[in-house]
């Protein structure tokens, strides 16, 4: 008997304290200012209520291509912002019908609702929840699921906590926030802040998901569902457990019905009700859920999504905010030039072959901007390497396999420059040359030619059959440092101060840069391409050469818009003249030969290719990687191909292979040049012939 009367008095005593705390929430605005410790209380609830109506919760943000077609989704919460006018009567009907029947009538707190509960936790010794308004669930959502950053924040294990003083802060603020807002108001911002199963938030993107409809347009029984699951996302989802999810769904029907929802006619009530229940859930049989990442842009994509995400970081865009804020990413992809692309890379290269990458980057040229088109390799994009897929950058990294050849191009420039020389002038082609500029060891560096060569040429000549003697030559005369500047001038800016020449990029106070261990070893092997390279900064070499000599940082960004549609500003590197129009006017007409006479003729007459271009081709010494070089007026592109598995080897062709450390490698005219052959024969298609510009007399 005692301890019964005992726990009949604990339970008044917890029934006396809820009272209280519900009497000092009901007296608060009128005496909230009294004492310094209510005046702070009243300070952090006002601040806490200006936040739920000023400061907006995490949103989908949308990566989309220069025509602003999405292709990539990037979010912490897949969020969509309506207004109370896309969202039709009866989704709002069901959620009030099952969640606060009376929440047109109270003032943001049900009294009656709550009563209930407090009795019913003090009855059980416990605060258990219970009760709560929608206005007081959107308040514990907000601060659940937007002032805390995840389940792992404090701030939302606060905003979840069963106890009387996180209640009375809720009921507080929810009193506040009704003096502020209309009922539509608050109810619409509770529809678009609370969670669904798969990290959906709001009613816009669970219809979309679910239905593949908008929140105008759901049904009776399919707003039900959704009204049916907000509460308990996890435990109701319709997908993995469909029986009890249509049973919640039909307690929300029924309530609809009894609250006069579905008609004013109590008979019709029941009827439309009975035939709402027989529905099927009705939710489809692949859900509309989208991808957060590059994975969503899908395999051809999914490279050039990752170098945009890689190039915002840089420009100092926060990666957590970009996730959370709703913004509109329009790159400068274009959809054409990708799929062409992908299609010769794959032609080139199938997609399964074991051990050997296809990459290939296309710029526009510009005096103002150098944008990229596209970035792609014979690989998918994504996570399963069985399927022949790869998440790395393949096209923008850069890869410790060289370019070969096509550096042939910094020396001729620099040695144009240097020499004031013409691409005209005579150079000797011997099939071996010992340096005494370069060294091996304490000896003469010597160099042969992987083929046979007339006795001499001109610079044009050289750049387009590609001798490997009249280069270390120029190299000696034209300076390596200023060989080395020309290289990096011209666009090969990570791949010569950002990386070592392992590819590493900085680590430990022994790392160098290629540019300074080249310098230091007066490397004369940097003209045959030994270093490291990406294709994508191969390709803007093109773009600079065929831009009058004007640099630009290679940019994947078109434009920025917050979730209010503000142009958000890219810290970009400027433009810059790097070489005067003369030479790069004559460095062009130097390069014109390749595709006419030179080493990428037979790709090019395979093709069907027969507008003037520039053109160089490259291959190292090993045969692990080779390249091509091209651009017209409109479109400068480079591929490079590599070695991309574990154990590096030599790569062959007919069919492309990897062939051990032996045998007859592949060369920049054999894959590489093709491959651009295909992509850039149908992206010139409509374009007119602009030809090239003319050379200077000073460099003819």
């Amino acid at each position: 008997m005692r301890v019964a009367r005992a726990s009949g008095m604990v339970k008044l005593l917890g029934l006396c304290v809820v009272a209280g705390v519900l009497v000092a929430a009901m007296l608060f605005p009128v005496f909230g200012g009294l004492g310094l410790a209510s005046n702070q209380a009243a300070e952090t609830v006002d601040k806490v209520s200006a936040d739920l109506v000023s400061v907006d919760p995490p949103l989908l943000t949308t990566i989309t291509d220069k025509d602003g077609n999405p292709i990539a989704h990037l979010y912490d919460q897949d969020r969509v912002i309506v207004n109370a006018d896309q969202i039709n009567d009866t989704m709002k009907a069901a959620i009030v019908a099952i969640e606060d029947k009376r929440f047109f009538d109270h003032n943001g707190v049900d009294w009656q609702g709550t009563m209930r509960a407090m009795v019913k936790n003090a009855a059980s010794d416990s605060i258990t929840g219970g009760g709560s308004s929608l206005t007081q669930q959107y308040v514990k959502n907000y601060l659940a699921f937007v002032v805390a950053k995840n389940a792992k924040d404090p701030q939302y294990k606060k905003a979840i906590e069963q106890t009387p003083a996180r209640k009375l802060k809720e009921i507080r603020i929810a009193l506040d926030l009704e003096r502020k807002l209309s009922k539509d108001e608050i109810l619409t911002r509770y529809l678009n802040i609370v969670p669904f199963p798969y990290q959906i938030y709001g009613v816009a993107e669970a219809a979309r998901a679910f239905f593949n409809t908008t929140p105008d347009k759901l049904e009776i029984h399919q707003a039900a569902l959704l009204a049916a699951i907000v509460n308990m996302p996890g435990a109701l989802n319709p997908v993995t457990n469909p029986e009890d999810a249509k049973k919640r769904r039909d307690i929300v029907i029924d309530k609809m019905a009894e609250n006069k929802m579905l008609s004013r006619d109590a008979d019709e009530n029941k009827r439309l009700a009975e035939e709402y229940k027989a529905k099927a859930l009705g939710v489809l049989p692949e859900l509309n859920l989208r991808t957060s990442g590059c994975v969503g842009a899908g395999p051809t994509d999914g490279f050039f999504c990752e170098y945009a995400l890689s190039y915002l970081k840089k420009a100092g865009l926060d990666m957590d905010q970009i996730k959370r804020g709703g913004y509109t990413i329009r790159t400068t992809l274009d959809p054409k030039a990708s799929t062409e692309a992908k299609k010769a890379a794959e032609a080139t290269v199938p997609k399964n072959t074991r051990g050997v990458a296809n990459t290939m980057a296309i710029i526009e040229p510009g005096q103002d901007r150098h944008k990229v088109r596209a970035l792609v390799a014979n690989r998918d994009f994504g996570n399963n390497a069985e399927k022949g897929q790869s998440s790395y950058e393949l096209p923008s990294q850069v890869t410790p396999f060289g370019a070969g050849s096509i550096f042939k191009v910094f020396t001729a420039a620099a040695y144009m420059q240097q020499k004031n020389a013409g691409i005209s002038r005579p150079v000797a082609v011997p099939e071996t040359y010992t340096s005494p500029v370069f060294k091996d060891g304490g000896r003469g560096w010597t160099v042969k030619n992987a083929g046979k060569y007339d006795g001499s040429s001109t610079v044009q000549g050289a750049l387009a059959l590609s001798p490997n003697t009249p280069f270390i030559k120029m190299e000696e005369e034209a300076g390596l440092k200023n060989v080395l500047d020309m290289a990096y001038k011209l666009g090969m800016r990570e791949s010569m101060k950002g990386v070592n020449k392992a590819g590493e990029h900085k680590k430990g106070d022994s790392w160098s840069s290629v540019y300074d261990q080249m310098l230091r070893e007066n490397s004369g092997s940097f003209t045959l391409g030994v270093t490291p390279a990406s294709a994508l900064e191969v390709s803007n070499v093109g773009a600079t050469i065929m831009s009058e000599g004007r640099w630009c940082p290679p940019s994947p960004i078109e434009q920025i818009l917050d979730r209010n549609g503000k142009p958000v500003p890219v810290r970009e590197e400027p433009c810059e003249q790097v070489v005067d129009p003369a030479l790069a006017n004559s460095l062009a007409q130097g390069l014109s030969k390749d595709s006419v006479s030179g080493t990428a003729k037979t790709a090019a007459s395979a093709n069907g290719w027969s507008r003037p271009m520039i053109g160089k081709t490259g291959t190292t010494e090993d045969h692990k990687s080779s390249g091509f070089l091209g651009a017209t007026r409109d479109y400068a592109g480079a591929v490079l191909v590599f070695t991309d598995g574990v154990a590096p080897q030599v790569i062959c062709h007919t069919p492309v292979r990897l062939c051990g450390f032996s045998g007859t490698g592949a060369y920049g005219g054999d894959i590489a040049a093709p491959t651009w052959f295909k992509a850039m024969g149908p992206l010139h298609a409509d374009k007119p012939d602009r030809g090239l510009p003319e050379a200077d007399p000073r460099y003819r």
